[in-house]
């Protein structure tokens, strides 16, 4: 217990309350960002050696499977976001053994739940690829990449744990290099198993479940020799119900970013459907063209949701004012400088996947047009951070539910009649404008006054 206190003081002097804004913020959000940077490459290089089969149908049918990954994210969020959240704010109230026997429950509970989304998943194949809009010239291909992703659940559900709760006691580093890991074992699998192997898109798949079995490794040897404040041991564990509900009132809602962004993936590619499947493989570069803004915006935005905790959970209000100051600046300044930079250099993005006339036609008019949206997506991301830190349930539920969900269902339907082709492309920007609106609101609403008491 002593030692617990020790690390309590020496955190609360060193990081979260005594360093300039600025240096603290940075040195919790680099090690996110240089993590979110591997993280981009494995996935442009991932898309890059599917693109280089030449092969539109398997281009668009590990595409259309996107959905799921992004709900194991979703899921994995839960537990990450929702547990990290009410961690940090323990830690900030000196109470550092409630943190730890919480972690267990992050932990383990996601792998356990990581299981039943693998059964769930496997048993429902053909259902949900028909949900996905698998037709016959793409489903052996989704059908490949699904059932490798399915299987992979547990693993990449538990990757996404440690990389939220490192950061609560200050591993930032720790939390990156398991990311890194991950990603590097998976960007040396890729063109073994999709071209040496001949697996195509089934070894793409397999190549990801295979670096994040690597990244788990990593993560629970890390979590047993180098962790003070976090542990996965579940002897003498027990969870309170309110401490359950204050961990899914918080994981439940940060997990409905990803599963909105889930279902937003769908209806984008059955709205795109009817204009043909090279749309379809076209906004498939383009999602991972716009990742290189969106995960960059990611990693600044949360990368300091330890901090946020911490000092709402300290009453620091004063300081804590001047981190949304800066997060707000930083966030939303790099996605409209990075945005800018890629609008430019549109045509020459899209050439690197899919070196086609008819690919860079489609696909630069596309990527354009969501990128417009990207310092709006800073003003959400920040806020929904901000909720999640705070234990402000409702606020994040609201956002995480709107920019891809209610909004963007309600804009697409209606952009789609209105203007057709078009209306489905710049749809996501329409949303993202209005998203950021209601983020603007929501924070005048549940926090402001809160913070100037």
């Amino acid at each position: 217990m002593l030692e617990f206190r020790r690390w309590g003081e020496k955190m609360k002097n060193e990081l979260f309350e005594m360093m300039p804004v600025p240096k603290a913020y940075m040195k919790l959000a680099l090690p996110v960002m240089m993590s979110s940077v591997l993280m981009l490459v494995y996935n442009m290089v991932d898309m890059y050696f599917i693109a280089k089969t030449g092969n539109t149908s398997l281009v668009a049918g590990v595409s259309l499977c996107a959905p799921v990954f992004t709900f194991m994210v979703a899921i994995g969020d839960i537990f990450g976001l929702g547990g990290s959240s009410l961690i940090s704010r323990l830690f900030g109230q000196g109470r550092q053994e409630d943190g730890k026997r919480l972690s267990v429950f992050a932990f383990l509970g996601s792998a356990l739940f990581g299981v039943v989304i693998a059964v769930i998943l496997a048993v429902g194949k053909d259902g949900m690829l028909g949900l996905l809009g698998a037709a016959e010239d793409t489903w052996e291909f989704a059908s490949q990449y699904y059932m490798w992703i399915a299987l992979g659940a547990p693993f990449i559900i538990f990757s996404l744990v440690p990389t939220n709760l490192l950061r609560t006691e200050g591993f930032a580093t720790g939390a990156m290099i398991g990311s890194v890991t991950g990603s590097i074992v998976n960007m040396i699998l890729d063109p073994i198993f999709i071209f040496t192997l001949k697996m195509g898109a089934g070894g793409a798949a397999a190549a990801t479940v295979i670096g994040n079995i690597c990244a788990d490794i990593f993560y629970i040897w890390f979590i047993t020799h180098k962790s003070k404040a976090l542990s996965l041991d579940p002897r003498g564990f027990y969870i309170e119900k309110r401490e359950l509900k204050q961990i899914l009132g918080i994981g439940i809602p940060s997990s409905i970013t990803n599963i909105m962004q889930s279902i937003g993936m769908m209806l984008l590619n059955r709205y795109l459907l009817p204009y043909g499947s090279d749309k379809i493989a076209a906004m498939g570069i383009v999602s991972k063209v716009v990742m290189i803004v969106v995960m960059i915006m990611v990693a600044f935005s949360f990368g300091g949701q330890p901090l946020y905790g911490y000092l709402y959970g300290a009453g620091n209000k004063k300081r804590m004012k001047e981190t949304i100051r800066f997060a707000y600046t930083l966030v939303c300044g790099l996605g409209l400088v990075l945005s800018l930079v890629l609008i430019v250099l549109a045509p020459h993005m899209i050439a690197i996947f899919m070196n086609d006339p008819e690919m860079i036609a489609v696909g630069t008019p596309m990527l354009r047009a969501v990128l417009t949206g990207m310092f709006f997506i800073g003003i959400v991301m920040v806020t929904t951070c901000i909720f999640q830190s705070t234990g402000k349930a409702s606020g994040a539920f609201l956002l995480s539910a709107g920019r891809q969900g209610y909004i963007y269902a309600a804009v697409l339907i209606t952009a789609s009649a209105l203007f057709g082709y078009t209306g489905v492309i710049w749809a996501q920007p329409a949303a993202d404008i209005l998203a950021a609106g209601l983020a603007l609101l929501l924070y005048r609403i549940m926090l402001a006054g809160e913070l100037s008491e």
